[in-house]
């Protein structure tokens, strides 16, 4: 595509700040967040359903809804999600429902008349073993990581089908994978959250409980890669209104901390007195995970929040909102 069609797109999805837009998975911490954003910059036609309004699952409910509604755009975040847990649990949910809701909604969307739409996937697309940091094209290079693969193989179906409507019918869908994300409307559940959130509401617990000391898990040294669920949603505006490609993109913050500077970030930011003990008879998992966002860079994005003040932001959401 050449630079004529990109600025035709960027006139089309903020010149009309009434342009329908339907927002799947408006409720979940992705959802939640480009809502805001939209709502933030000044759209005013924003359709949202519930799961009880309309199961993503059911192709004639699907169908239904996109010939009465007629959006005329579409950010696609609805997923089943879960941790390590949850997928090993439940291997038919995770790559059944997530390859329902992309398959309903990618083409209710095109069938439809949609102009635009963008599908959101995760980082674990990419094999276990890709070349760090992951650049876009380690895309089907080698084995996924086996405790999410049926996730990662929705995922990457729902790239794949984003770029088969693009090139059979000239059609403008988009991909964007975020990294690790946290932020307002995480999961704080004991059991199956993910490291961020858990950390947070440990050491809170330990606070309030007058604890001595906090164990976690490994030595502390792997690297991850954090960003804030609402430098997520800038993003994804950013690419509705600039990006129009055959290829996925990275949304990274391109900052990686170890474990160890997480925790010792979180337990300074909740005010735990205590220890910080490391279980090093415990797994670290992968060492490293950090996406290359250069491609999204190039366009001219870069992230807006702090690790520190997303963090800040994160827990004061937590204690407002998660039962103590």
């Amino acid at each position: 595509m050449g630079s004529t069609d990109k600025e035709t797109q960027v006139d089309s999805f903020f010149s009309n700040k009434t342009a329908k837009i339907f927002v799947a998975g408006h409720r979940g911490l992705v959802g939640s967040a480009i809502v805001r954003k939209l709502e933030e910059v000044g759209f005013t036609n924003l359709v949202l359903k519930t799961h009880q309004e309309l199961d993503l699952t059911r192709q004639t409910d699907v169908e239904a809804f996109f010939a009465l509604e007629k959006p005329h755009f579409v950010i696609l975040s609805a997923a089943k999600v879960g941790g390590i847990h949850a997928n090993n649990t439940y291997p038919a949910d995770f790559i059944g429902i997530n390859l329902q809701i992309q398959t309903n909604v990618i083409d209710a969307s095109y069938r439809n008349g949609v102009k635009k739409l963008i599908f959101l996937g995760s980082s674990c697309i990419y094999p276990k073993f890709a070349p760090q940091p992951i650049q876009e094209d380690a895309l089907l290079t080698g084995p996924l990581e086996p405790t999410n693969e049926w996730y990662a193989v929705a995922k990457i179906a729902g790239i794949k089908m984003c770029q088969a409507y693009r090139l059979q019918y000239g059609w403008d869908a988009i991909s964007g994978m975020p990294t690790n994300l946290y932020g307002p409307n995480d999961n704080f559940h004991p059991q199956n959250s993910h490291v961020l959130p858990a950390l947070i509401r440990r050491f809170h617990e330990a606070k309030v409980s007058d604890a001595k000391e906090v164990v976690v898990w490994g030595t502390g040294s792997p690297l991850r890669e954090f960003l804030h669920v609402d430098d997520l949603a800038d993003a994804v505006v950013f690419l509705m209104n600039k990006y129009s490609g055959l290829g996925h993109v990275n949304v990274g913050s391109g900052k990686e901390v170890t474990i160890k500077e997480l925790a010792e970030l979180v337990k300074e930011v909740v005010g735990f007195q205590g220890d910080l003990v490391w279980d090093s008879t415990k797994p670290d998992g992968t060492p490293r995970k950090l996406m290359d966002s250069s491609k999204l860079a190039n366009l001219g994005w870069a992230p807006k929040i702090s690790l520190r003040d997303g963090l800040v932001d994160s827990y004061k959401w937590y204690l407002e909102n998660v039962k103590q």
